[in-house]
């Protein structure tokens, strides 16, 4: 894929592909594949502006849709099979903008399961950067970069594209449309998608488990990766069917 940039982390049987959050890289998903590459292969593409993959042209190369083609491209150029389709943080409103997507095309993969952390189906009732004059948003993504503690991060610019294009979405009315087996893991100390997130996400899915991670903040990756780990090795022992 000449524009896009993934990784491939493991070789085990359970396939998950995993869609990385707007300040971050698919790094945030690295520390969790390493301890599951035994048990997972996990496919991992970078939205653009991030790593490798080629800058977007504008805020509207930045929106949910483009993030799910992004999303499409890698399933049908790396997965055959089977897969968990993965979101942490806007990965979670990118997966849900994929199957919302994938509900009007035919032969669009669909995944066995989803796995969405720490995310929220009404981007519209989070504040992920304190309000302030204009143009000091800029600033505001460099804050929230440091609180979070980011190792590798996405450009600047980029996400403040991403954040005008996407701050107004409500993917709410969609949830009902979720048809395969979900699991919503949120920490219970999340002050950017406070817990209720979690609970929407897991109330609107039809058979969806919540585990909450108890003390966990937003960044319950790299917080609480062996955890994940241990609960991710029992919900998938094998081969998805």
């Amino acid at each position: 894929m000449a524009d896009d940039d993934v990784w491939v982390v493991g070789r085990g049987p359970v396939t998950v592909v995993a869609v990385h959050g707007i300040q971050g890289t698919r790094g945030a998903w690295v520390p969790l594949a390493e301890h599951l590459a035994d048990r997972c292969t996990f496919v991992l593409p970078n939205l653009p502006g991030r790593g490798k993959a080629l800058p977007p042209a504008g805020a509207q190369a930045c929106s949910l849709e483009a993030s799910a083609d992004v999303l499409r491209r890698t399933l049908c150029t790396c997965v055959s099979g089977p897969f968990v389709l993965a979101g942490w943080s806007m990965g979670v409103s990118v997966a849900l903008a994929y199957l919302a997507a994938a509900r009007h095309r035919r032969g669009q993969p669909v995944p066995a399961e989803l796995l969405l952390v720490s995310g929220t189906p009404q981007l519209n009732a989070v504040q992920w950067f304190e309000p302030a004059p204009a143009g000091t948003l800029l600033d505001a993504i460099a804050t929230r970069e440091r609180r979070l503690g980011l190792v590798e991060a996405a450009d600047h610019r980029t996400v403040a594209w991403t954040w005008e294009s996407i701050r107004h979405t409500d993917q709410r009315d969609a949830l009902g449309q979720v048809r395969c087996r979900t699991l919503v893991i949120h920490g219970s100390e999340d002050q950017d998608c406070p817990l209720a997130h979690g609970e929407m996400l897991a109330n609107g899915i039809a058979g969806a488990q919540l585990l909450v991670l108890q003390g966990a903040g937003h960044g319950v990756l790299t917080q609480r990766t062996q955890e994940i780990a241990r609960h991710l090795e029992a919900r998938w022992p094998a081969r998805l069917a």
